[in-house]
């Protein structure tokens, strides 16, 4: 069995906290494009890089779908390796197989495949997922943790989103990167910016507050980018350039609210902007986005202890 032509059907396993299920479920719904079910992977035609999402594991490109084990263990061994070392992964699934039946299941495909398995660094990792009665073997593609590596910034705030929201928000708002021109206008430490630029995302930012843009400079700077052109300072209702996509975290204060006719205006101004939109808020906003003439796609929340983030996916209308 060749491996040279790109699979029609991928796999991708995902896990989050369960205060995450509800942002991780938004975020793959829009990747995807299709509803995510009730189980612990996706399972689509899409093929995406996995480690756009701080969500997937992994991407297994399918090589044997739905079939027996007596199939399966039919069709792995007349897999090709042309001189490539392998070793076999387990996807867990919900299932109730004990460590030691995974290890054993992955003992006995491995040894049906012809070729030199090897556990450390193996040229390629064949992932077994089992579910419905049914074995699936494919190629796994191990997601790299670029978002792990901006955890760690010059400029922070406290009450700043953390890396992994910043990245899922990004996700939302551009699923399709290609040719993208995207804003990021109340920008703050440059977070959004930052997820952005490491998936080659073209986004501008901007800030009405001078500290913020001073210390997204340094943090952009601080990943290599060049912050000069990158932000600027200004009020987000004086843009009038238009994007393709926008992540708007209105901006809050833990002792005061944002007046309604601010909420407003920044709303209209972000339909203006941009066609497609994610807008992230501690306040209730669904009135406000739909009294602005913005259509919601798509809404969740993020749970961080007793702090609650309202996320809606925007359109014009």
């Amino acid at each position: 069995m060749q491996q040279t032509e790109r699979s029609e059907r991928y796999i991708y396993p995902f896990a989050c906290h369960e205060t995450e299920l509800d942002f991780c479920r938004m975020e793959l719904q829009a990747l995807f494009g299709c509803p995510v079910g009730p189980h612990s992977f996706v399972d689509t035609p899409i093929r995406i890089d996995p480690s756009r999402s701080p969500f997937l594991s992994l991407r297994m490109d399918v090589l044997i779908g739905e079939v027996t084990w007596e199939e399966m263990m039919q069709q792995a061994a007349k897999l090709q390796l042309n001189d490539r070392t392998f070793k076999v992964k387990y996807i867990k699934n919900g299932d109730p197989r004990s460590y030691e039946e995974q290890r054993q299941i992955e003992r006995q495909v491995g040894g049906i495949i012809h070729g030199k398995a090897e556990m450390r660094t193996p040229d390629l990792i064949y992932g077994l997922l089992f579910h419905d009665g049914c074995w699936t073997l494919g190629i796994c593609y191990q997601a790299q943790s670029v978002w792990l590596e901006h955890k760690h910034k010059p400029q922070n705030y406290s009450t700043g989103l953390s890396t992994v929201v910043a990245r899922a928000l990004v996700n939302i708002a551009a699923p399709r990167t290609d040719g993208l021109r995207m804003i990021d206008p109340c920008c703050g430490m440059g977070n959004v910016l930052i997820e952005a630029l490491s998936m080659g995302i073209d986004i501008a930012g901007r800030d009405i507050n001078p500290l913020a843009i001073k210390g997204a400079r340094v943090n952009l700077h601080h990943f290599g980018y060049d912050s000069k052109d990158l932000v600027e300072i200004g009020d987000m209702n004086d843009i009038d350039e238009h994007y393709d996509a926008a992540v708007l975290d209105m901006p809050y204060n833990l002792c005061s609210v944002l007046p309604r006719e601010e909420r407003i205006r920044m709303l209209t101004s972000l339909k203006r902007i941009s066609y497609r939109s994610v807008v992230v808020s501690s306040e209730p906003l669904e009135g406000e986005i739909r009294e602005v003439g913005l259509m919601i796609m798509d809404q969740g929340k993020i749970a961080k202890g007793s702090f609650i983030r309202n996320v809606w996916l925007c359109r014009s209308e």
